[in-house]
């Protein structure tokens, strides 16, 4: 194993540290227990929105607070569900009296304890409303989950009900644009490689050099089938394909495209696959009308991507344009 760490155990720890020094305009890390919040919480009067997960995605999730995106970040350890009580304090931290919205990624630890969490707020008289984001088509079930996995339309529904809260909508419409988001959201990944969990010290998963997986979880999860390396054009169509009939979207529809690499992927096999989606969605009267691409959801140095397709109307596309100001996204500010 070859990674820049000091003590494997001590990784999240210490990257959040140093998140924390790099961006302190924009966010303050707390520890004991772990979460990151805006710099300006609590924003009095304003919706707050909290996620969370395990850590190894990174930019998802600390690197979305700030302004125009989350209020709070719940980091857990690698590829592990945070704790209730880091839910707990979090959403206690970033309260502004106007309610909180949890969005929550469909795995089961995430699932089960954001729901203590909010149990445990609504003791102390804090509101929480909370939407599962379950967009992955490649599988229905898979080791982590019940139900199909949240992926990328998580970074999709973080900035759009963001932008949403920061406009002063209030809890019962944030909540529903973010029920709309993953209604009309839907994602599919491969991978190239395998990842290394720093406490593991092996690769999760053996991929020979001539093989790929489709349809691989962020966590390194199998995905729908493993088979033969082809160019990147068909791997492309595959993973386009499968996502645009599953909605399905149709002729007309207009689309925000995520296509994110899932760690150790460069920028120019990104826009070569971006380039490939462009085409195939030009090809089925689909319209591009905003477009992401880069690691904005990661599976440590897994090298491989997904494409994310959100179908969006004038609403969720002037949410999406709205400012804001984090350390993994940021425009218009």
């Amino acid at each position: 194993m070859k990674k820049l760490i000091n003590d494997p155990q001590n990784v999240v720890v210490e990257s959040l540290a140093g998140l924390g020094s790099a961006h302190p305009d924009i966010l303050k890390v707390c520890f004991d227990p772990n979460y990151v919040i805006r710099a300006d919480a609590p924003v009095q009067g304003k919706v707050a929105l909290v996620s969370g997960g395990g850590s190894g995605h990174e930019p998802m999730h600390a690197g979305y607070v700030g302004k125009g995106m989350l209020d709070a970040a719940c980091p857990g350890q690698v590829f592990t569900s945070p704790t209730p009580d880091q839910i707990e304090a979090a959403t206690q931290a970033v309260h502004g009296g106007a309610g909180v919205l949890h969005i929550v990624k469909n795995y089961t630890g995430d699932v089960m304890n954001f729901e203590m969490a909010a149990e445990l707020c609504a003791v102390q008289g804090i509101e929480v409303q909370a939407v599962v984001i379950n967009d992955d088509v490649a599988v229905e079930d898979s080791l982590y989950t019940a139900g199909r996995r949240g992926v990328g339309t998580t970074v999709l529904a973080e900035k759009i009900c963001g932008a949403a809260a920061e406009r002063g909508y209030d809890l019962a419409r944030v909540t529903d644009i973010c029920r709309k988001v993953n209604a009309n959201g839907r994602s599919m990944g491969m991978a190239l490689t395998s990842c290394t969990v720093p406490a593991a010290g092996k690769p999760t998963f053996e991929l020979p050099d001539d093989q790929m997986e489709m349809g691989i979880g962020i966590h390194g999860e199998p995905g729908r089938a493993r088979m033969s390396l082809t160019p990147a054009r068909d791997i492309t169509t595959r993973l386009a394909e499968t996502v645009i009939a599953d909605l399905p979207f149709q002729r007309g529809d207009r689309v925000i495209a995520l296509v994110n690499g899932m760690g150790g992927t460069p920028l120019i096999e990104l826009y070569l696959v971006y380039n490939e989606l462009e085409q195939i969605c030009h090809g089925k009267g689909l319209t591009i009308a905003r477009r992401l691409v880069g690691n904005y959801i990661t599976s440590l140095e897994m090298a491989g991507c997904s494409i994310t397709l959100l179908k969006a109307d004038d609403e969720l596309l002037s949410l999406w344009d709205a400012p804001v100001f984090a350390a993994g996204l940021r425009w218009g500010m």
